[in-house]
């Protein structure tokens, strides 16, 4: 048996599974203290299905903790960029497009070396140890207990990186350090962006992942626990503590892989109706479709890999006025402000109520509601969400919709121009359910010089590459299978250059119990 969480902003959901089968689900109040949250999911968890700690093969958890981080600016660590491309790229120094708050909360450090290369690997300059050692003196100097290392093109070739790497870890044995080769993709700002944004999270990285081992220790579970990636696909304690960055936008992924399981559709959009927003995604053979483009979080573009998500400030905690539903939401205080737990704030879960679609509370402290606002409220969010799914589909073809979440429950029938809506059995907790159900990934992406190669040996060592990057991150060897290739030609690039994305994923290798 495994045991799927999701932490969110209003709701911290738990499901217990046996294989694709729901045992047993519950769905708490997050709290400010994120990790008392999980320990009471999964102490109802284990009265509602009486399992005993030493059934369960592993925990996975979904987790907001690093996104909020970014994005509120707090409990972020000190952190130095090292960038290798001089004499290019001097007119555009690392962090350049960061908001100021962030720069400032980071201490905004950053250091032009030599080194780097072009598309094709060819040397823009040769590096120089003595530049990264006297930059790794003065970090040690400041304080710095993090440093992002990003080289001009080099998930082409990573050498100056590995390089400067073992120069800044020999001076500075107890730093963390990053490689924007292992995190982003081609294209420098924002590969750099992403690394800085993982070096900044990697103290708060150490902090989350024990918290949460202590979670599971409390509760006397001591299955291996695993971390929700982005794409889907999971990750273990020690990747978490290397990569928080990876943790980016895994509640719409959750919520959307947990809808494929329950609803039976692989190809269809998905809209997670939560306590605070709603995200509507796409599934493309049961995963979500990633973004083309590059991802803002917090201010900061960047360019990982990211579910291709719209969000919407419509959730059952969002706060109605006569001119509208939301955006403002009363989060995790849903159940003391809003009007049928005796609050004072109507709010959309109220609204659901008083309409009869939910049975939430004191249904008699809504019932001055005016069915005119009812109404108009109701047919609000219908019509905002409808207008969501609508922009994110790219073929004018009838597309299945899948509606899960805790609040789903504010559209009860179909949405304005969607025929085909389902809402699956365990909606309320698609986001545990998908996390329990992940599988593992491996990922390349990366430019390739055919040449006088041919096109079918680059593709065949792009996948191999891919399948023995998901074994490495634990995948089940004869499980691994791949899902996603990509191949776009560069015509404005010599030596008939390519850039191959493939992404292969397996079953999680469970071992024995730690």
């Amino acid at each position: 048996m495994r045991i799927g969480i999701d932490v969110g902003g209003t709701n911290t959901d738990a499901v217990l599974m046996d294989g694709t089968t729901v045992l047993a689900e519950i769905k708490t109040s997050t709290t400010d203290n994120v990790t008392g949250g999980v320990v009471t999911a999964l102490r109802g968890l284990s009265e509602a299905a009486g399992f005993t700690p030493a059934e369960i093969q592993a925990v996975m958890i979904g987790t907001t903790h690093f996104t909020n981080a970014i994005v509120e600016g707090s409990r972020l660590a000190p952190t130095a960029a090292i960038r290798l491309g001089l004499p290019a790229t001097k007119a555009l120094p690392p962090m350049v497009d960061w908001p100021e708050r962030l720069k400032t909360a980071i201490g905004g450090r950053a250091y032009l070396c030599h080194g780097g290369n072009e598309f094709d690997g060819r040397t823009i300059s040769e590096l120089r140890p003595d530049e990264i050692k006297r930059a790794a003196e003065e970090i040690g100097a400041a304080g710095v207990r993090s440093v992002a290392i990003s080289s001009v093109f080099s998930p082409v070739s990573a050498d100056f990186e590995l390089r400067a790497a073992e120069i800044v870890a020999a001076a500075l044995p107890d730093v963390h350090i990053s490689l924007s080769h292992q995190i982003g993709r081609i294209g420098l700002l924002e590969r750099e962006n992403a690394t800085i944004v993982n070096a900044c999270l990697r103290d708060l990285a150490d902090t989350i992942v024990d918290a949460f081992a202590e979670a599971l220790a409390t509760v006397g579970i001591r299955a291996p626990l695993y971390l929700s990636q982005n794409d889907g696909t999971l990750m273990d304690v020690e990747y978490t503590r290397k990569y928080p960055v990876a943790t980016f936008a895994s509640g719409p992924t959750n919520s959307m892989r947990g809808a494929a399981l329950l609803s039976g559709l692989a190809d269809c959009a998905v809209v997670d109706i939560g306590g605070t927003t709603t995200d509507v995604g796409v599934l493309t053979g049961g995963f979500p479709r990633e973004a083309a483009n590059e991802v803002d979080f917090g201010g900061v573009r960047s360019n990982f890999r990211m579910p291709d998500v719209l969000s919407i400030g419509v959730g059952g905690g969002s706060v109605v006025r006569e001119e509208g539903v939301g955006p403002d939401s009363v989060g995790h205080e849903l159940t003391k402000r809003a009007l049928v737990f005796g609050g004072d704030t109507l709010t959309a879960t109220d609204i659901a109520v008083a309409a009869g679609y939910a049975d939430i509370g004191d249904p008699s402290l809504v019932r001055h509601l005016a069915p005119a606002l009812v109404t108009g409220a109701l047919d609000r969010m219908a019509r905002d969400i409808g207008e969501v799914v609508d922009r994110i589909r790219t073929s004018p073809e009838p597309i299945p919709v899948v509606i899960v979440g805790g609040g789903s429950i504010l559209v009860p029938g179909s949405l304005p121009g969607f025929d085909r809506v389902h809402r699956p059995d365990h909606f309320a907790v698609a986001n545990a359910i998908g996390a329990a159900i992940a599988q593992v990934g491996g990922e390349v992406d990366r430019i390739f010089a055919i040449g006088s190669q041919d096109r079918d040996q680059v593709l065949d060592q792009a996948k191999s590459e891919a399948a023995d990057a998901a074994v490495a991150a634990g995948a089940r060897p004869g499980s691994v299978r791949i899902v996603e290739v990509d191949e776009v030609p560069l015509a404005y690039l010599p030596g008939n250059a390519v850039r191959v994305r493939v992404k292969a994923v397996g079953e999680l290798q469970l071992g024995e119990h730690i």
